[in-house]
């Protein structure tokens, strides 16, 4: 943390806008990068996110990909628009990589998967352009990541879960018996 913290210590612009509908983490979140040197504001939704964007464009920025009143999405076009040199980092519950696609062509430089630790958040947004992002040291397990996939879906589908069998073109049962268990690790 303390080279991070060096690092933040020597920005000439230390602002940050820190979106997810996620109460608790977003303030966790906000926290963990205000110890790192960062001067972090908390916003909820995408409406809010914009008129603070307005107010003050951030020079670095950390959204959420999927909130109640739309998408993280809309979000990186404002703060693109307010100010080109940001640097933004998608943050989602749900990745995949149409989405992390969509989020990099928008304009954002990383797209990280929940939950991230503020350490990897930090040194995504530190960056410089044309390096390579260190792999994560405790990555999701690809049934977690099966799993996260699975829970989204059926979330998409109100959680009918015939819908989200054939959404996933799984037999109903064989669903059911993957919504019963518990998250793998």
């Amino acid at each position: 943390m303390t080279d991070l913290s060096s690092e933040v210590a020597g920005l000439a612009d230390k602002s940050l806008l820190v979106l997810d509908d996620d109460a608790p983490l977003r303030t966790r979140l906000g926290r963990a990068l205000e110890q790192r040197g960062f001067e972090p504001t908390l916003v909820g939704s995408v409406a809010e996110a914009i008129a603070a964007v307005k107010s003050s464009p951030p020079a670095f920025a950390v959204l959420d990909m999927r909130l109640d009143d739309g998408s993280g999405l809309k979000v990186v076009e404002a703060v693109r628009d307010a100010r080109p040199d940001a640097r933004i980092i998608m943050l989602t519950g749900y990745g995949n990589i149409a989405t992390a696609v969509q989020a990099v062509k928008a304009g954002a430089v990383d797209y990280l998967s929940k939950p991230a630790d503020a350490d990897d958040v930090a040194r995504a947004l530190l960056a410089r352009a044309g390096d390579s992002a260190a792999p994560p040291e405790n990555p999701m397990s690809a049934d977690r990541v099966r799993w996260e996939h699975i829970q989204r879906v059926y979330e998409l589908c109100n959680h009918n879960v015939s819908e989200t069998a054939r959404c996933l073109n799984m037999h109903r049962r064989t669903l059911q018996r993957i919504l019963a268990k518990r998250a793998p690790r």
